[in-house]
């Protein structure tokens, strides 16, 4: 997800965009910890999204 992107999201969107992916790194983490990931990668990626959100979202306060 780019910043561009997400500037463009009102900010409700932007607050169940953060609790729709921080459940979803929830799941994989406890998926992580009882088997191989397909893409291991994902939690990264889900991690940055989550960082990249609440920082665009904190600039609008």
């Amino acid at each position: 997800m780019r910043a561009d992107e997400i500037r463009e999201m009102s900010p409700t969107d932007v607050s169940a965009r953060i609790a729709q992916l921080e459940e979803e790194r929830f799941r994989l983490q406890f998926r992580r910890a009882t088997e191989e990931l397909d893409e291991p990668t994902r939690l990264r990626q889900i991690r940055r999204d989550i960082a990249r959100l609440k920082t665009i979202l904190r600039e609008r306060q």
